[in-house]
């Protein structure tokens, strides 16, 4: 009966508290795992870095300390940039080239802004275009394509020369200095520098006779030939107005008589113009009064 009487220790009861359930069920879902494994070192690593960058001094010590590791990195040998290498330019522009980037070298790579490099080289009148690269052995490697001057371009600034499409390649101080090259004039010669070309190429049969190409009113051109003769060419066609001339020289020998001109701008109708010295003769001939050169 005694035993009915001991006090009986109570059982603990193995179900959770209500706290301890919804914590196991937070703990259960994704985000809040996501959130505690991930958001929990970045809270803690933000409070030990406001703690220790807290200090001014502090912070450009740690500052300083990182700019002396980049200087270190990128002084390193295998970075440096000893050497300057110019390929496809003549030795002028090759000059010209070093010295626009007048650079001191040696230098890192991570110094050279090769944007800009391009950028000074393409300034050039006489670089088409350039491809700059860091080769290995500290070379700054420089692949120019350079204009090809094809006329000299005569302005009341002076002569230039000219590629293909009209880009000025550069200046010159005598005509003499390039006189391989066929001699272009007038305003807006610049802009029409294909049709000049397919010109000098149809008039390639009398080349040795060719002086140059006037552009008259920014719209049409003046074939120049030796003994002061002038073909006047239409606006359109002047290649085809070219071949006819050709024609009529080799069926009438018109390039030899004494003309000053010939307007072919009426391809119906071509216009000779006979020289001063030529019509005088006819004059003398017919007994007519002799007229002075200068007013003919």
């Amino acid at each position: 009966m005694q035993s009915l009487g001991r006090n009986i220790p109570l059982r603990r009861d193995p179900a959770p508290t209500r706290w301890q359930y919804r914590l196991q069920r937070l703990w259960l879902t994704p985000y809040y795992r996501v959130l505690l494994r991930f958001g929990g070192p970045v809270i803690v690593l933000a409070v030990v870095a406001q703690l220790v960058l807290h200090s001014e001094a502090r912070r450009a010590a740690i500052v300083q300390s990182f700019v002396d590791i980049q200087e270190k990195f990128q002084d390193r040998p295998e970075f440096r940039v000893g050497l300057l290498s110019i390929e496809g330019a003549s030795a002028d522009l090759a000059d010209a080239v070093r010295a626009r980037l007048a650079l001191k070298l040696p230098q890192s790579s991570f110094d050279l802004d090769l944007d800009g490099l391009r950028g000074k080289i393409e300034g050039l009148d006489a670089v088409a275009s350039v491809q700059l690269r860091v080769r290995s052995g500290g070379v700054l490697q420089v692949v120019l394509t350079e204009r090809d001057p094809v006329v000299v371009w005569r302005t009341a600034n002076g002569l230039q020369m000219l590629d293909r499409t009209g880009h000025r390649v550069a200046g010159l101080t005598a005509r003499e200095d390039r006189g391989d090259l066929p001699l272009v004039a007038g305003a807006g010669a610049d802009a029409a520098m294909d049709e000049a070309m397919a010109i000098f190429d149809a008039a390639a049969p009398i080349a040795n006779r060719v002086r140059g190409l006037v552009r008259v009113g920014e719209r049409r051109w003046d074939l120049m030939l030796d003994r002061s003769q002038r073909i006047l060419l239409p606006t359109d066609n002047p290649t085809g107005a070219v071949e006819r001339l050709l024609v009529l020289d080799q069926t009438e020998k018109l390039l030899d008589r004494d003309l000053a001109a010939i307007d072919l701008r009426n391809q119906d109708r071509p216009v000779l113009r006979m020289a001063p010295f030529a019509l005088n003769e006819l004059r003398r001939a017919q007994g007519l009064a002799v007229t002075a050169e200068n007013d003919l």
